[in-house]
């Protein structure tokens, strides 16, 4: 059974940074397509980021310039680096892969 475990999530004030790691077990996290999801209090969860499987990366137009996601397929993880940020990137981040999700890490952006 898969199970994703996210971590890295923080309080932070804007401008600061984070890097969020995700890490992947029972499953072979190498031949899937990874994303990044997040979910702002009190609005819909929403698309960020995704990774495929040669370590390229797609962005919504929030994370262009600012969030950076990247995979070590040897160590079963995905990472989002997420730099300048601002208050509303405040939220619980979540990362998928194949249908599964994983609990989430929480991060407020706040001054």
């Amino acid at each position: 059974q898969v199970q994703l475990v996210e971590s890295g999530g923080d309080l932070v004030q804007p401008g600061g940074s984070l890097r969020l790691s995700c890490v992947a077990s029972g499953g072979d996290f190498s031949l899937y397509l990874v994303s990044w999801f997040r979910q702002p209090p009190g609005k819909q969860r929403e698309f960020v980021a995704s990774v495929n499987t040669g370590g390229g990366g797609t962005y919504e137009d929030f994370a262009k310039g600012r969030f950076f996601v990247s995979r070590d397929n040897s160590k079963n993880t995905v990472y989002l680096q997420m730099n300048n940020l601002k208050l509303e990137d405040t939220g619980t981040y979540y990362c998928t892969f194949a249908g599964n999700w994983g609990q989430g890490t929480q991060v407020t952006v706040s001054s």
